[in-house]
């Protein structure tokens, strides 16, 4: 659209977004000292034409178009004009009210949250960051991420978690709660707020009882080891699977493990302090058959750098779910988990005479009859023999050859 072409003021928005460059930037009256510019490249832009408290005119730029619509910068000349007839200088004015946006900005529960996150997330596994950054992008900030933290009251909060418990996610209810109070508690400790409306909070919603981690009888053992050796859907997953029955392991440890933590020649297993819940390196001796799993799987995900690499993402390790769902699609929903495969081994270790000593070693537990100082190492030979014992006894089971005891008697 040529300048000639222009028919009425202010400026229509299809007038705007039409003006054609010309071989000089030029500028088009918008209306009361309102101008849009328009360069030879084709950049658009908006000016303010005032008059200084010397007396003389100058120019203030308003912001890029479309960035700033037709009827931002009108809004903004009004805003400066009305600054202008208060004695104020439109720069001046110009400069704090951006000054003022900026603090606005940063003072969002979002950039707060960020700050947090930042801080926190250097002693997190990566399945904590996840699972916690995860869980605010999901319930917290689509709702309050843009309003100013300090503006938001303890009965909106209440009203976001109460629903979160009308979904019946107790569990995740309260690592967002116990999140958001850690946010508000940087901000009270950095002196930017005074109360924490999360506090307290906790009184009065529910809390999850503490989970006894689902595992079947000894009775039904052999059936759950032949129905994971027969599993059909995965073959990484059944042989995982197995490697968590065999090593007694968390099922993160094993999920977010990695090649290079496996040395086949020592037969262990070094997980890092990073992935273990008591942030202690942990050493895993290896059993025969857990080599011949880890050989097998190897075959399947040995070009990662991952055991379990996410299916949409190979740097990411699988759902926290992919065990127990594979346990669920076996029939076992509500009666066996990956983390119950613990209680599993460790009943059946004590009740078969191993020292209770070097069975709490094997699952990383912190006792204090192990040792004054914890040695990622502790009772290694000692739990090679207990561990190629257990592995020789499930394959028993599994074929059918041994008469098991309870795995509910108190240890």
């Amino acid at each position: 659209m040529k300048r000639c072409d222009i028919k009425r003021r202010p400026l229509a928005d299809t007038t705007l977004s039409g003006l054609e460059p010309e071989k000089t930037a030029y500028r088009e009256h918008d209306g009361q000292g309102l101008y849009f510019r328009v360069k030879p490249n084709g950049g658009k832009s908006w000016e303010l034409r005032y008059k200084k408290p010397d007396g003389k005119w100058s120019w203030l730029g308003l912001g890029s178009y479309p960035e700033v619509s037709g009827a931002g910068a009108r809004q903004k000349a009004a805003d400066l004009r009305a600054d202008a007839a208060d004695g104020v200088s439109p720069l001046t004015a110009k400069h704090a009210r951006k000054a003022s946006e900026q603090e606005a900005a940063n003072s969002t529960f979002e950039a707060l949250a960020l700050e947090w996150i930042e801080i926190r997330r250097k002693r997190w596994a990566p399945s904590t960051a996840t699972r916690t950054i995860g869980a605010l992008k999901l319930h917290v900030l689509p709702v309050f991420g843009r309003r100013l933290y300090a503006s938001i009251l303890p009965i909106e909060w209440m009203e976001l978690l109460q629903g979160m418990e009308r979904q019946g996610i107790i569990e995740q209810m309260g690592r967002v709660r116990a999140s958001c109070k850690e946010i508000y508690d940087l901000a009270r400790a950095t002196g930017r707020t005074v109360h924490n409306p999360v506090e307290g909070l906790a009184r009065f919603l529910q809390s999850k009882p503490a989970e006894n981690y689902a595992h079947v009888t000894a009775h039904e053992l052999p059936t759950l080891l032949r129905a994971i050796a027969a599993y059909p859907h995965a073959l990484d997953v059944r042989l995982g699977l197995r490697i968590l029955m065999l090593t007694g392991v968390r099922p993160s440890e094993l999920r977010e493990a990695r090649w290079n933590e496996f040395n086949l020649k020592t037969k262990l297993w070094l997980i890092p302090a990073e992935r273990m819940k008591k942030r202690r390196p942990h050493t895993v001796p290896l059993s025969r058959q857990v080599l011949v799993a880890l050989e097998q799987l190897h075959k399947i995900t040995g070009a990662y750098s991952l055991l379990f690499p996410g299916r949409n993402d190979n740097t990411q390790p699988r759902s926290n779910m992919t065990f127990n769902m594979a346990l669920r699609r076996m029939g076992y929903a509500g009666r066996q988990t990956g983390h119950g495969f613990r209680h599993i081994a460790s009943t059946t270790l004590r009740e078969n005479g191993f020292e209770k000593d070097h069975v709490e070693a094997q699952l990383s537990h912190v006792e204090d009859g192990v040792s004054g100082v914890y040695n990622k190492a502790i009772y290694i030979e000692q739990r090679r023999t207990m561990m190629q014992w257990y592995a020789d006894y499930l394959d028993e089971l599994e074929q059918g050859n041994v008469v098991q005891g309870q795995f509910n008697k108190a240890l």
